[in-house]
């Protein structure tokens, strides 16, 4: 069997330009709320995925139960400084309303938070408000940036991603990553 010249430099060029592509195997994940899909993001590689169902949390101060929809979170698997969590609450049909839900849950993310900025984006290509500032959990300070964004049909998905003082810088590419790939599925 002879194989000539050519065909073999040509296979040798499409293996040269196929190994300097950067390999993609980030895993997609989509948030459902009652059978329907509602959005879809790509979780980076070795990142752990975890989600909750709807359940109800108590206000320490006040006493009274705040609603809590479906969770889904994700967060390196070696590192536990960085924390990305997703939710559609039920009823939320606005981003004004997307921020009054932030207000009524707020303090169970971060205590003490400080404003540093905020400013309307398009993430996914839908409209979207994004808060950036600083504060504490868990007794450590935090960098965090809370994004509501208007999904089609009377919904919105509420975004929060805290890195804790210390984290590894690096892990903004991969938040950033994160909000590229979102997309409406409606």
């Amino acid at each position: 069997m002879r194989i000539s010249f050519r065909s073999f430099i040509a296979a040798c060029v499409a293996l040269c330009f196929w190994a300097s592509v950067p390999a993609t195997a980030d895993t997609q994940v989509t948030y459902t709320d009652a059978g329907r899909a509602l959005f879809s993001f790509a979780v980076p590689d070795f990142w752990a995925v975890r989600t909750g169902g709807p359940r109800e949390i108590e206000d320490t101060e006040l006493g009274d139960l705040r609603a809590v929809a479906r969770v889904i979170g994700i967060r390196p698997v070696t590192d536990d400084t960085v924390w990305m969590g997703f939710v559609s609450p039920a009823g939320v049909s606005s981003i004004q309303g997307g921020l009054q839900y932030l207000e009524d849950i707020d303090k169970f993310l971060v205590k003490d938070p400080s404003v540093s900025g905020t400013a309307d984006a398009r993430i996914g290509g839908l409209p979207a408000r994004v808060i950036r500032g600083t504060g504490t959990r868990d007794g450590r300070g935090v960098n965090f940036t809370a994004s509501v964004i208007d999904l089609p049909n009377g919904r919105v998905a509420v975004v929060v991603a805290i890195l804790r003082d210390g984290a590894d810088p690096a892990y903004v590419d991969d938040l950033n990553a994160v909000f590229a790939s979102f997309r409406s599925m409606q």
